[in-house]
């Protein structure tokens, strides 16, 4: 007859409480010995220097940081804002001041890109153009991702009414087409400054972020560990900002990364066709559409600003790009 805690196929089997090997424990020093690798634990390269498994967050800086796409974009648009910060860096004219008797000539001493159509310095006004078409990206952006990620957030947690009147509001306004929507609400406005049509981006953009932020979050509130802060009575704010938002996150951040380019791009069309950014106000925009007609005679006028919105756009692609890459586990 079998000794007591001892099976046919020389595994550990639970037995009283005789003073024998327990189960649990058995299989916990089993698993010590094993390879992480053969009990699912993380790959290599996936623990931190004291030997602890990297959050998503830490993993994702972790990849971010040996990824050349990253590091290229992130010089272009650390330099972009240093600028739209601080122009006179490397711009020490006027943006405004303008000489006739120099419109339209081509690069010489101290003006490497020429003149526009006013005689104002093309270099200057390429310079100083970065202040108003990064502000409107990032503002645009960071009011897209709040008010969608709120709305789509309340919607995936809540459910019903909340969920069905979210969902009904979103069609609606994905139906708007948004140049059109920008022709048609940016015409009436008289204002010089940034804000309306960053106010016109956040209306009309934040659908898209509130559908990826409700289905992140159905797909959060179904997990273990959101379950079980439930059953131990934790309320809906603390399950909210505690379990399911730092979860749910990622999706949001990806997706408003690369929309801010296209945010950058938006305003610059908006410019251009007379209802977006207005002058004095100093925008790549509003240069290409005054350099547009003169493309023959002087397409260096074009030239530096396209250049510069096209370089833009192209980083903050990138960004989005490679920090997509890093936080999304399928893409390991």
């Amino acid at each position: 007859m079998p000794e007591p805690g001892h099976n046919d196929g020389g595994a550990i089997a639970p037995t009283g409480a005789g003073g024998t090997m327990d189960l649990a424990a058995a299989e916990g020093e089993t698993l010590e010995r094993r390879p992480s690798a053969a009990i699912g634990g993380p790959p290599e390269g996936g623990t931190g220097p004291a030997g602890r498994p990297r959050s998503l967050w830490s993993d994702a800086w972790h990849d971010l940081r040996r990824n050349p796409v990253f590091i290229v974009s992130g010089l272009i648009i650390l330099f972009l804002v240093t600028i739209a910060i601080w122009p006179q860096l490397i711009a020490s004219g006027n943006p405004l001041s303008c000489d006739l008797a120099k419109a339209q000539q081509g690069s010489g001493p101290g003006h490497p890109f020429g003149f526009d159509g006013q005689g104002c310095d093309v270099y200057t006004r390429t310079v100083y153009g970065a202040r108003a078409s990064v502000t409107v990206g990032v503002c645009a952006s960071l009011g897209v991702a709040i008010l969608g990620s709120v709305l789509g957030g309340l919607a995936g947690f809540f459910g019903g009414g909340w969920d069905a009147s979210v969902s009904r509001l979103t069609d609606i306004f994905f139906g708007i087409p948004v140049v059109l929507g920008g022709l048609v609400l940016l015409s009436v406005v008289t204002s010089t400054t940034v804000w309306p049509v960053i106010g016109f981006m956040v209306l009309l953009g934040w659908p898209q972020i509130s559908r990826i932020a409700r289905g992140s979050v159905i797909t959060v509130k179904q997990n273990d560990y959101v379950l079980a802060a439930r059953a131990l009575g934790a309320s809906s704010t603390r399950m909210l900002l505690r379990h399911i938002a730092p979860n749910a996150v990622a999706p949001v951040i990806v997706v408003a990364t690369i929309a801010l380019g296209t945010y950058i791009s938006l305003e610059a069309t908006l410019s251009y066709l007379g209802v977006g950014l207005k002058p004095p106000t100093v925008s790549w925009g509003i240069d290409i559409s005054a350099a547009s007609p003169y493309i023959r005679n002087a397409p260096h006028m074009l030239l530096w600003p396209a250049g510069a919105l096209a370089i833009t756009v192209l980083a903050f692609i990138m960004l989005g790009d490679a920090v997509r890459d890093a936080l999304d586990p399928k893409l390991r």
